[in-house]
């Protein structure tokens, strides 16, 4: 009988690999953008032939999460959600509303990452009113926030070359879907998206593009949420139960900064990271 024998180095990488292959993937990228659009109950995305970029190209770059929901209702206790892990107590669209709660802007920066937030048609960068010709303040969180720099409040005009590591972007209240229908946000999402996914392809970012709230609301505030990224298993669609907690917690541990408050209790999004 031949014996074979294994040096202790190689035996030791073997094992390592193992347990490496037994063990879920942490989430992961080096960069984050967020496409936050607006009122549309997953079943009005999902399929609809008014959405052909997000049905037959996103969709299939990604992974779609069918059980996905919003927090609340209507828009802008979502967006704090998302932004801080708290509604911070709104249970309306008011506006102007301030704080000065931590939120993943503050700690990014705290940190010493960067955080931008993009607000299409926004009359200026900088600006501290309510509403414009398209947008509204209640759309673009970090605005509310006393600790975000002024600086980091933009209008968007397209993806930029050098991205903060977090970028958030507010489509206007006709291309979020807000105002107009499925086909003038898909159309838009079809002109904004390809280059990011592009810049992901080459910097090892990832895109979420999730809706704020569920509308009409079929009694679970379901919502579609795409990610999107070379680190992500593309094709897949995925049953686990997210909010915008949740997405938030992925962001923040994508990103190597702590847990702020609501979100703190919900794990990150698992399951989806190659």
């Amino acid at each position: 009988m031949k014996l074979t024998f294994v040096r202790p180095a190689m035996l030791g990488l073997a094992l390592a690999v193992l347990a490496g292959a037994s063990s879920p993937i942490a989430p992961h990228a080096s960069q984050v953008t967020i496409v936050l659009m607006e009122n549309k109950d997953y079943e009005l995305m999902a399929g609809n032939p008014q959405a052909p970029y997000f049905n037959r190209q996103l969709v299939r770059q990604g992974v779609l999460l069918q059980n996905s929901h919003a927090v609340a209702h209507p828009s802008e206790p979502n967006y704090l959600a998302l932004f801080s892990g708290s509604t911070q107590g709104v249970g309306s669209d008011s506006c102007p509303v301030s704080f000065s709660a931590k939120n993943v802007a503050s700690e990014l920066i705290a940190a010493g990452k960067s955080f931008v937030g993009y607000s299409e048609s926004m009359p200026r960068d900088g600006y501290m009113g309510c509403f414009g010709a398209a947008y509204a303040r209640k759309h673009s969180p970090w605005v509310d926030f006393t600790n975000v720099p002024a600086a980091s409040n933009r209008v968007y005009h397209g993806f930029p070359p050098d991205p903060a590591t977090l970028v958030w972007i507010t489509p206007n209240v006709c291309h979020d879907m807000h105002d107009c229908g499925v086909s003038a946000g898909d159309a838009w999402l079809s002109k904004n998206l390809p280059p990011i996914i592009a810049w992901d392809r080459a910097h090892d970012g990832l895109l979420i593009v999730t809706w704020d709230e569920a509308e009409p609301d079929r009694g679970t505030n379901r919502i579609p949420t795409v990610l999107v990224g070379p680190m992500i298993r593309a094709g897949a669609a995925d049953r686990q139960a997210v909010d915008h907690y949740a997405v938030l917690r992925t962001i923040e541990t994508v990103l190597g900064v702590r847990c702020i408050a609501n979100e703190c209790r919900t794990p990150a999004i698992s399951g989806i990271w190659q």
